[in-house]
């Protein structure tokens, strides 16, 4: 991650989350942030406006949910890398997730462990998902 400027686009609407991964991206060397939004219709057209490089993103928001945004940041911002930080643990939603395009998933309570771990391995172009759904997430399906 060093020497890169990777600029971020925090989506959350608990305002005090938003502080939170501020504050811990802001400690890292080359990430920037853009902007925050507080509800999935923000998040979209602030992604369309500024094609962040990354958008942390939550599951449940209003206006529109985060699983329908990343489905929109598709279209409208088709470069950024989607991280979900959330408190979904549903090993369902997880897989929709990943399916959606995120490349991390990460479970609000292991934050300050799984974090910037995450962040850092999307950025390398690595998936990420917390451990306490890696185990179901990535073992093979069969019929």
């Amino acid at each position: 991650m060093k020497g890169l400027a990777v600029s971020v686009l925090i989506v959350d609407d608990f305002e005090q989350w938003r502080k939170v991964v501020r504050a811990a991206l802001q400690g890292k060397l080359g990430l920037y942030i853009i902007e925050e939004a507080a509800d999935g219709l923000e998040a979209v057209q602030k992604a369309q406006a500024m094609q962040p490089d990354l958008v942390v993103l939550d599951i449940g928001l209003p206006m529109m949910n985060g699983l329908e945004v990343a489905r929109h940041l598709r279209r409208v911002s088709a470069k950024s890398k989607v991280v979900f930080l959330t408190e979904n643990h549903s090993c369902g939603v997880t897989e929709m997730a990943l399916q959606d395009r995120a490349s991390g998933y990460v479970i609000k309570s292991a934050f300050a462990r799984e974090f910037i771990p995450a962040v850092e391995a999307v950025l390398e172009g690595r998936q990420f998902v917390s451990t306490r759904l890696a185990a179901w997430t990535l073992e093979p399906k069969t019929a």
